[in-house]
This record gives structure tokens, C-alpha cells and sequence, in this order.
């Protein structure tokens, strides 16, 4: 009985003390800042675009989010525009040079885009190679096409012929005839 008459006397304490610890007030709503961000409405697509820049470790990719599924060329605009600030920190950077002219990309059917490139491929490093043709490759393409299995078609400056090339899964840059796409390592 004394047990009983214990537990009734500190019963409504505890509660009171456990409703007041856990935030719950009676003053009311309160403004507490921006609503939730992040996630997608229903019935929104949420659509990145992919960015290969170069890292400690060599190249690495980052996904940046986009109002809409970007083309090989929008997403190489993007790319010429940079690391951003939070990349950066992250020690990510571009090989690319100084644009001496136009860097263009366009799809070219099924699994396929063409980009053609304002100097000679052996002017520049193979990692800014890789950067420019794996970005094309992981861009909004026809066919839905794995961006390893996309053909790059690179032209040179006033060059008819392309030298084709795939991304490998590391983002690493092959040639499209290579026997072993995965192994091949960037410079």
C-alpha cells in the first residue's frame, strides 16, 4: 500500500517534469527559420548534372543539382566554369587550359556525342581530356546509354577525323578500341 501511495504522490511530478524537459510549451507557434530544403517535391524529378575535375587521387566527380537534365554542352559549360568554393575545399581542380576558341558537344545519335575541341589533344593533359569527355559522356544523351558505353567522338582543330574514346568507371579516359576499358589509368 505505502508503494502505491508513493508512486501515486510522484507520478504527476515526473510527467510535468518529463512534458516541460521535452520542449513542449504553451506559449504557442514560434518562428524557428527557413522551411526544409532538399528534397524533391512529389511528383518533381530531380535531375544532376555530373562534373569530373581532378583531385589528390586523380579524377573525381561531382554531382551538381540542376533545374532540368543538362546536354553534353550545358554540362560542359558548367564544367568551364569551375570547381565551386566547396569543391575546391575539397582540393578539386581543372587541367583544362585557356579556351584559345570554342569548346562545343553536341549528341550524335544513340549512345554517342560529338564534341569538338579548340586546340590538339596533345597540347593539353590527358586528365583535362578526361574531364571534358566524361562529363560529354555522363550528359542528357538519346538512347539511354551507360556513360561508360558512350562513344566520344573528340575532333582537334579542323580535324575530319575523330579520335573516340570511352570513360571508364573512375572516369578515366581509353580509347574506344582499347580491350580493356576498366584498367586504363588517367595522367
Amino acid at each position: 500500500m505505502r508503494r502505491r501511495l508513493l508512486l501515486a504522490a510522484l507520478v504527476p511530478p515526473l510527467v510535468a517534469g518529463l512534458l516541460t524537459g521535452c520542449g513542449v510549451s504553451t506559449t504557442g507557434p514560434e518562428a524557428a527559420g527557413a522551411p526544409a530544403s532538399g528534397l524533391a517535391s512529389p511528383g518533381s524529378e530531380l535531375h544532376h548534372a555530373r562534373l569530373f575535375f581532378v583531385g589528390p587521387h586523380g579524377s573525381q566527380v561531382v554531382s551538381r543539382r540542376t533545374p532540368t537534365a543538362l546536354g553534353p554542352q550545358a554540362a560542359l559549360d558548367l564544367l568551364l566554369d569551375g570547381p565551386t568554393r566547396a569543391e575546391r575545399a575539397r582540393g578539386l581542380h581543372s587541367v583544362l587550359p585557356p579556351m584559345k576558341g570554342r569548346l562545343t558537344a553536341r549528341p550524335a545519335g544513340r549512345g554517342k556525342v560529338s564534341v569538338d575541341l579548340p586546340y590538339e589533344i596533345a597540347d593539353i593533359e590527358l586528365a583535362a581530356v578526361g574531364q571534358i569527355a566524361c562529363t560529354a559522356a555522363d550528359a542528357e544523351l538519346p538512347g539511354d546509354v551507360p556513360p561508360d558505353e558512350v562513344d566520344v567522338d573528340l575532333y582537334e582543330l579542323g580535324e575530319r577525323e575523330p579520335f573516340t574514346v570511352h570513360c571508364n568507371s573512375k572516369g578515366n579516359v581509353v580509347p574506344a578500341d582499347a580491350p580493356d576499358r576498366s584498367a586504363a589509368p588517367s595522367r
